[in-house]
């Protein structure tokens, strides 16, 4: 791992720290809302749209935080994302209609947004080409084990009985508000800063339009895995509840399973360096996504929770590899002058499939069950395994096309990456 050791050199694992309770606030909050909206009346579509309107708000502020961030320091964006998650945590937990809990949610979903931007963008320009791969790993690992605490923790203090579903789910909410807080104590010097000014000064008017970065080769293909990637976490993540409701398995067990599926990501990421070395990008994103589309299908099923566990297990293991390796890929692929507007347009690929992939599930679990989504999400993984198989996705290297990265020119940039 990178600068991750020694006086000012700490930055990688703060950061993932920060992640870890960051997230987890996130992963607390999201199941916590779907059994707080449950309570309140809602029915699977309505859990569909609030779910959306997570990712609504991020949908449109993107590409524009992309901007300011390739010109601009990256750090300011993590505080605010802070303050965002835990005010959407807080206003959901005391939120008493199903509208309100849907703008609240897209205030945690806007609040998500700015801290990964900002903490991907400096990553990305704080390590070495050849380092990307992993350290993107290790930062992603924050993720995962936000998302395997926080989900046991809104199981744990969620409880169904004697009509306490509503009161219960409004408690795990006020949690994770204090939790996304407790991140702010690993942020202070996160960010190494260039000469004053010449970075601003090197990158102003340097706007690289939107459609050459998008038809950069692999710049496609990494969204679109990231995207599909993503939207089996998130559609786990809010209707494994609702499936739990339908075959009577209790939120705490529902909750151990979600973590359990973020546990094997977290294996799944200590273990990635052999794994690309054996394997390559290309075959391991391939692999992963066929392997993960095929389970993610047979969640479906209506099999023993002790399979359900297996199933999940294995999934999440899959699913580890897509959200670094596609973060690489995107940046490795896009223009040097515009590599966080690439991460964002990433990150926009990833609400948009966050607001359809909700709304499709929720129609198609009206129509033909709550099980059905996951078939859907199946056969949006299987997509993403096509897009590997046809070689959209290149070999990690020391340069991109655009030249080697980090570039001098770039305002927060380790001067000394290795």
């Amino acid at each position: 791992m990178t600068d991750t050791t020694g006086p000012g050199r700490s930055w990688l694992l703060r950061l993932v720290i920060a992640f870890a309770f960051a997230q987890g606030a996130v992963s607390m909050a999201r199941p916590a809302v779907s059994y707080r909206a449950l309570a309140l009346g809602a029915d699977a579509r309505a859990i569909g749209v609030i779910t959306g309107v997570y990712a609504l708000l991020p949908l449109f502020a993107a590409v524009p935080l992309g901007r300011r961030t390739d010109h601009g320091r990256c750090a300011p964006l993590l505080p605010l994302g802070v303050a965002l998650i835990a005010g959407g945590c807080a206003l959901s937990g005391r939120a008493d209609s199903l509208t309100a809990m849907a703008a609240w949610s897209g205030v945690m979903g806007l609040g998500h947004l700015c801290f990964v931007i900002g903490a991907q963008s400096i990553v990305a320009r704080q390590s070495a080409p050849a380092e990307q791969d992993r350290n993107f790993g290790h930062f992603t690992i924050g993720a995962s084990l936000g998302q395997l605490i926080g989900p046991i923790a809104a199981g744990y203090l969620i409880s169904e009985r004697d009509g306490a579903m509503g009161r219960t789910s409004s408690l795990a909410l006020l949690v994770a508000a204090a939790v996304a807080a407790v991140s702010v104590g690993a942020l202070w010097r996160i960010e190494h800063r260039a000469a004053p000014g010449a970075a601003r000064r090197a990158t102003h008017g340097n706007k690289v339009p939107v459609g050459r970065i998008l038809r950069a080769r692999g710049v496609p293909a990494g969204i679109f895995i990231s995207l599909a990637v993503l939207s089996a976490t998130d559609i786990l993540t809010a209707y494994l509840p609702v499936v739990g409701e339908h075959r009577g398995i209790a939120p705490a067990t529902v909750g151990l399973l979600l973590s359990l599926r973020a546990a094997a990501t977290v294996a799944c990421r200590l273990v990635m360096t052999p794994m690309l070395r054996v394997l390559g990008r290309p075959a391991l994103l391939t692999t992963t996504c066929l392997l993960a589309g095929l389970l993610c299908a047979g969640v479906a099923l209506p099999v023993p929770v002790a399979v359900l566990a297996v199933m999940l297990a294995v999934l999440g293991f899959c699913l580890g590899v897509g959200q670094p390796l596609s973060m690489t890929t995107v940046v490795q692929a896009a223009p040097a002058a515009a590599r966080s507007t690439a991460l964002a347009l990433r990150l926009t690929g990833n609400r948009l499939g966050q607001v359809a992939a909700p709304a499709s599930a929720g129609l198609v679990a009206g129509v033909a069950g709550t099980a059905a989504p996951f078939v859907m999400l199946g056969a949006l993984l299987l997509a993403a395994a096509g897009l590997g198989i046809r070689g959209g996705i290149s070999r990690p290297s020391a340069e991109g096309p655009a030249g080697p990265f980090p570039d001098p020119a770039q305002p927060c940039l380790n001067r000394n990456p290795t």
